[in-house]
């Protein structure tokens, strides 16, 4: 079914709690811990590390000039491997209704900001990353929510991982460690990689565009659901920076080397 024929029914519900999720025991395994199989996927994600990515755009300048800005949330198999794609029949278009149905004008206003697309496509940035990613993480299968409304999953989805970006200020650590856009310096990846995994808990991964430090992989397992659940800092599932020893951090402002 088209999405815009569910639009009619979610905006009747749109001021009606969204059904809950299910509720996971306070014994649920950390994600990627577990010792057996784990056979209640609604309360634990198999593919059990979670990356909260961010971007620094540059060329073209993408979102406010002191933040980064979103990326994803994705699940890796706790190796380094992972899932994708793993429900066409839920890749949802026209996320933009979906979470103003779903009563997340917050989340969405907040994405309109932070969560953009460097060709400004935001709305199919947005569907591709639901459609590669989100589709695959086991909590936010339908039949883990009570009374399941058609698309509340991904709204739940959207929501987790703004509110997980919140936590993860990486202009602002970067700066308090006195590591700011500079079009004329560049700066060690060591002291970047401090400066971040000392606020995070563990190693990040850091992405470049050949020197020029452009992104950040933020690394947890899960205990519970992704909705609910609790997000634990955790060393990187592989080997996967991207970025020379020294590296650039450009502003988004225009200056350039």
């Amino acid at each position: 079914m088209h999405l815009c024929n569910f639009i009619p029914v979610l905006a009747a519900l749109a001021s009606v709690a969204a059904a809950a999720s299910k509720t996971c025991p306070s014994n649920t395994p950390l994600s990627c811990h577990n010792t057996t199989v784990v056979e209640d996927t609604c309360c634990f994600i198999p593919s059990g590390q979670l990356l909260q990515t961010q971007f620094w755009d540059t060329d073209p300048s993408t979102g406010p000039s002191d933040s980064w800005t979103i990326h994803g949330l994705w699940p890796d198999n706790c190796d380094g491997s992972f899932p994708q794609t793993c429900d066409a029949s839920r890749a949802y278009t026209n996320i933009t209704d979906i979470l103003t149905a779903m009563g997340a004008d917050d989340t969405l206003q907040y994405m309109q900001t932070y969560w953009k697309d460097y060709q400004g496509n935001d709305e199919s940035f947005w569907e591709h990353e639901w459609g590669k990613h989100g589709t695959c993480i086991s909590t936010l299968d339908p039949g883990c929510y009570d009374d399941y409304v058609p698309t509340e999953e991904a709204a739940d989805f959207f929501s987790r991982t703004v509110s997980l970006f919140k936590t993860l200020p990486t202009y602002q650590w970067l700066a308090d460690a006195g590591i700011t856009p500079d079009g004329s310096k560049s700066y060690a990846l060591d002291d970047i990689q401090s400066a971040l995994s000392q606020q995070h808990g563990a190693e990040v991964t850091l992405g470049c565009d050949g020197k020029n430090l452009n992104e950040v992989w933020y690394h947890f397992n899960v205990k519970g659901s992704l909705q609910d659940g609790q997000f634990v800092a955790a060393e990187p599932d592989g080997a996967k920076s991207s970025c020379p020893d020294s590296v650039y951090y450009d502003p988004k402002n225009g200056g350039r080397r």
